[in-house]
């Protein structure tokens, strides 16, 4: 079984790999939401996979990193873009939430990806 908890985080980036002209290459924000999923087996006597206060407290620190940052700033980041931000959460993510399945983020509410590691 699957569980996921998500998150929104306000950030600005730009994508400095693309041609000048291209409307991401210059500065922007985006309300990001990020998903995270974590699979495992259903708990007894609690009746659920893991308790999403657990979801909650492995990402609060990458939280406090992202939330109202310039995200090119970060270490790892300097190309932020969705699938890149995607696979920095899961790098950071793997060794603290067993169960990790998948991380989600969407940048529009209409645009995203999905990193299964």
């Amino acid at each position: 079984m699957k569980i996921y908890k998500e998150f929104r985080i306000e950030a600005a980036h730009r994508l400095p790999n693309l041609p000048a002209e291209h409307k991401c290459s210059r500065l922007h924000g985006h309300s990001f939401r990020i998903a995270i999923t974590v699979e495992g087996s259903l708990q007894q006597p609690q009746g659920w996979v893991r308790d999403f206060a657990d979801i909650a407290e492995a990402f609060q620190p990458l939280f406090e990193q992202l939330d109202h940052r310039y995200l090119n700033e970060i270490e790892g980041l300097e190309n932020p873009t969705s699938e890149n931000l995607a696979i920095w959460i899961w790098k950071r993510l793997q060794a603290s939430l067993p169960g990790l399945a998948e991380v989600e983020v969407r940048e529009t509410c209409t645009s995203g990806c999905r990193y299964t590691g």
